[in-house]
């Protein structure tokens, strides 16, 4: 009986590790070409390997599954590394990775980042990819499903964002 239990404990974990959503992260030009088919917003996750926040937001957030869901549905997810060597075309402009000392930076984050570079930061770029909004630092996982949604929904556009948040009651349970 005892390895019966454990054995449905098992499988139980399984499946729902099996079921959990996890975001789907896509390079900016993946996320460029994706939407010519399928114009979405766009999220960018602006990080270092160094960052300690960045890992911690990555775990605490974006592993969220409902926070996972929803930018998988709404948004293009991208991830870029603000230290990346590799040259990136974007919007028909070559971006170069700046050596500075021993770290550099790389050109495109810092475009998005207006020169501010700040880890983690989240990038949000409307349809025409055009730049909405900028959310500096660590964003516990609560806060940051209602500034998706905000944005995701085009709140931004009709509400104040005291209103709304002020209502909103966010399904996310975790901080």
């Amino acid at each position: 009986m005892k390895s019966f239990s454990l054995i449905l404990a098992f499988s139980t974990l399984l499946i729902l590790k099996g079921n959990a959503q996890e975001v789907k992260w896509y390079s900016i030009e993946e996320a460029v070409e994706l939407n010519k088919q399928e114009p979405r917003k766009f999220v960018i996750d602006v990080y270092t390997d160094w960052c300690g926040w960045c890992k911690v937001m990555e775990k605490n957030t974006f592993n969220n599954e409902i926070i996972a869901k929803y930018l998988n549905e709404k948004y293009y997810p991208v991830k870029l590394n603000a230290e990346q060597k590799a040259d990136i075309d974007f919007l028909g402009t070559s971006y170069k990775y700046i050596a500075q000392g021993n770290r550099g930076y790389h050109e495109l984050a810092a475009a998005f980042l207006g020169g501010q570079m700040s880890y983690p930061s989240v990038v949000f770029l409307d349809e025409k990819i055009q730049g909405l909004h900028i959310e500096k630092g660590y964003i516990k996982a609560k806060q940051f499903d209602m500034i998706i949604k905000f944005i995701g929904e085009d709140l931004y556009k009709t509400t104040k964002w005291d209103t709304w948040s002020a209502s909103y009651n966010s399904p996310v349970t975790s901080e």
